[in-house]
């Protein structure tokens, strides 16, 4: 089960609202992100949830259901905390705190999931991948050097293609307000998809469905 989840995107105020940093808008976005208390460790903004504290905050968000009885659907071989955390060292060494971090708390590469920005994907799809190419993203080959693996989890959220091929500007650039406006639905099917993420004992199962998928109304 994925037990860390590393945010991509670059820190500071100019890179807020920037493409490369959707990830980060993404985790903003998410029901119970106020609830996460952010400290800095490992190179990053980090912090570590009770696995039943992260399926209560599911369940009160209402992105998972409880039981019959009204207990949370929490697996048996549920690790006992998630960790998050969202890399302070810019993308390009991104790997170097996510390398850190899961050293440290001895979490293999197939337990960690890489939430990140996918140019070769159309603004409003969203794919889960697992290992593969890094198509050209400078935060999963820093991920990849350190790991010394490619065999790790993507949430990737597509934000296009630049008209001009320019891509270090493109992704360096702010989202348009009609783009803002698709991501927003995104961001709730993306919620969804996270929340079974990380209760799911085998991940793969999603891939059939979520592979690729458009799910913006544009």
């Amino acid at each position: 089960m994925i037990q860390m989840v590393a945010f991509l995107g670059n820190y500071g105020r100019e890179y807020e609202q920037t493409r490369h940093n959707v990830a980060w808008l993404f985790e903003n976005s998410l029901p119970f992100s106020s609830k996460i208390s952010w400290s800095q460790k490992y190179r990053s903004d980090f912090c570590a949830v009770d696995y039943e504290v992260l399926a209560k905050w599911m369940a009160e968000s209402g992105l998972i259901k409880t039981r019959d009885d009204g207990s949370l659907p929490v697996p048996a071989d549920a690790p006992k905390k998630v960790y998050f955390m969202k890399p302070l060292t810019y993308m390009n060494l991104s790997g170097e705190a996510i390398g850190e971090a899961a050293r440290f708390f001895k979490i293999p590469s197939s337990d960690i999931l890489v939430v990140h920005d996918e140019i070769e994907l159309p603004i409003g799809t969203i794919s889960l991948k697992w290992s593969g190419g890094l198509g050209g993203h400078n935060g999963l080959r820093s991920a990849k050097s350190v790991l010394g693996t490619a065999d790790f989890w993507r949430l990737r959220f597509g934000v296009g293609k630049p008209a001009d091929g320019n891509v270090a500007d493109y992704v360096l650039g702010s989202f348009t307000p009609d783009e803002k406006i698709i991501l927003s639905q995104v961001f709730v099917h993306g919620a969804n998809l996270f929340s079974k993420l990380l209760t799911k004992k085998d991940a793969s199962s999603l891939i059939k469905e979520w592979g690729k998928k458009k799910v913006s109304a544009e």
